[in-house]
């Protein structure tokens, strides 16, 4: 700053004297030479004040820096000072908490070091105890054997021969105890129940009464004459072949004047391909495209069939609010049977009974119908579905929202799980009711030969048995025992092991009865 004032004065006066020097005339040069040096003292008067200025201005600025200098110092220091003061406050800590922890670390080896030497002591200690234990043990078995022999001379039996005999005198007790308690609890059972389970039972069936048609896996559609089988079976047998693969069901062309037979285990298809079949036989074209739209039309029908089935049950039965869903699966059980009983009728039969028995002992008669109703909803989809009708029965009735009572009904009538409810022990009854009653249902030669067998093999397994009889087509076997092997007491727990095995063993409608026959007898011959 200073220096382009000096040059601006020393510029300023050279612009001056150059312009006095080439304007002014010779006599003035003088006073030229005068003005200039005026003005060249009044310049220098001018740089020296500037001079002035500028080293005040460099003293103050100099004063500054040096103030600054030594405040920026003044903080470093501060700030150094601030860091070791937490720098020394954090190594307390640390060096007071590493105190700490070394203290407790001290005191748990100390607690340790005591607890091992405890430790020692008592495993000292059980080490002498087991020592003296086994000097005892010898000594008890010594004295043990001492007192058997001694036992055995008094006696006269060995220990062995004594155990068998305490075992069998015990066992005949608890027997005869055990028999004579069930035998007690029976009879109070039966006093107080079978004369109101009776009277119940033969008013609800006396009450209903319902048609069953005998249902097999074929059925039979009339011709009106031989020839019309020459025109189902078709050119080359496309025909027959179409109507086949169509309904799933074989047709039977043989000998049996003016009938065919229609084969398979689906009975809806059966009646699909009946119903479409008649209408051929009536229409007369018999055609693969005509075969078609008549098995077209004939699935038309028996869907309508069979909610028109499960809409008469639903009203017969007198049960309203059921999802339609389930009303149609009720239709499609008009084609299904249960050992030759037809399941929509059973399922009818067993709501009518389970309201009657639910009037007797004043139960809502309107859950009861339709617990009764549904209970074997599940053979609808039993053949299409894996599961049993039980386990199915349940499942459709949780998603169509029905209540827990219809629920565990379903899943209980076959004793499967533990009734909840008195509505769910009358649909047990008035299912075996309507199972078990003469003419409900009925079984091939075969199966039931078989089952007979079986019911003799179970009571001929057991010991003392000496002849075992199925009578009454297998709802009652007699089973005769030794008198000598078996005494009245063991023949009432041979009765209910023989109950249980045919339970677990065996399928059957209704119920077995188990009669045992014990007898002694005496001959003796006059001569």
């Amino acid at each position: 700053m200073i220096t382009a004032i000096i040059s601006a004065v020393v510029t300023a006066l050279i612009t001056s004297i150059f312009f006095l020097v080439i304007y002014c005339p010779k006599a003035s040069k003088k006073a030229a030479k005068a003005a200039v040096e005026q003005h060249v003292a009044e310049h220098e008067a001018i740089v020296g004040d500037a001079k002035t200025q500028a080293g005040k201005i460099i003293d103050e600025a100099k004063e500054t820096a040096e103030t600054k200098k030594r405040e920026a110092l003044l903080e470093v220091k501060e700030e150094s000072i601030r860091m070791k003061n937490e720098l020394d406050k954090e190594t307390k800590e640390r060096r007071a908490e590493v105190g700490r922890l070394e203290k407790r670390v001290q005191q748990k080896e100390e607690t340790l070091d005591k607890k091992i030497e405890n430790f020692e002591k008592k495993e000292a200690k059980i080490n002498e105890k087991e020592i003296s234990l086994d000097k005892l043990r010898v000594e008890l078995e010594e004295s043990k054997q001492k007192q058997l022999q001694e036992l055995e001379k008094i006696s006269g039996l060995t220990s062995e021969q004594a155990k068998e005999y305490l075992l069998k005198t015990v066992e005949e007790e608890v027997k005869h105890d055990t028999a004579v308690m069930i035998k007690e609890m029976e009879a109070k059972a039966k006093d107080e129940a079978d004369k109101k389970a009776k009277d119940f039972v033969v008013t609800a069936i006396q009450k209903c009464a319902a048609d069953h048609v005998a249902e097999t896996t074929i059925s039979v559609v009339q011709l009106p004459s031989d020839e019309m089988k020459g025109r189902i079976i078709g050119r080359e047998g496309r025909n027959i072949r179409t109507l086949e693969t169509m309904t799933g069901v074989d047709l039977i062309i043989d000998d049996t004047p003016e009938a065919v037979i229609l084969s398979g285990f689906d009975p809806i298809r059966r009646e699909i391909a009946k119903i479409a079949l008649e209408k051929l036989i009536i229409d007369g074209r018999i055609q693969p495209q005509r075969i078609e739209e008549m098995v077209e039309k004939a699935q038309k029908e028996v869907e309508q069939l069979i909610r028109e089935e499960g809409e008469n049950a639903v009203l017969e039965v007198g049960v309203h609010g059921i999802h339609p869903e389930l009303i149609k699966l009720l239709g499609k059980m008009r084609f299904r049977t249960s050992y030759g009983q037809n399941a929509l009728k059973h399922s009818i039969e067993v709501a009518q009974l389970t309201g009657l028995l639910a009037a007797e002992v004043g139960e809502d008669i309107k859950v009861a119908k339709r617990a009764g109703l549904l209970h074997d909803i599940g053979k609808s989809l039993d053949h299409e579905i894996e599961g049993s009708h039980i386990q199915i029965g349940a499942d459709l009735c949780r998603k169509y929202k029905e209540s827990t009572l219809i629920i565990n009904a379903v899943e209980a009538h076959h004793g499967d799980v533990e009734p909840q409810s008195l509505i769910a022990c009358l649909v047990q009854a008035a299912d075996t009711i309507s199972a078990a009653r003469p003419g409900a249902r009925k079984e091939t030669l075969e199966t039931y030969t078989n089952r007979l067998k079986q019911l003799e093999d179970i009571a001929n397994s057991f010991k003392g048995v000496e002849k075992s009889f199925a009578i009454q087509a297998g709802r009652e076997i007699r089973v005769a025992v030794i008198p000598e092997l078996v005494s009245d007491e063991d023949m009432i727990l041979i009765a209910r092991d023989i109950t249980k095995r045919i339970e677990s063993e065996l399928n059957y409608p209704g119920q077995i009865k188990v009669n045992l026959i014990r007898e002694n007898r005496v001959i003796e011959y006059a001569k």
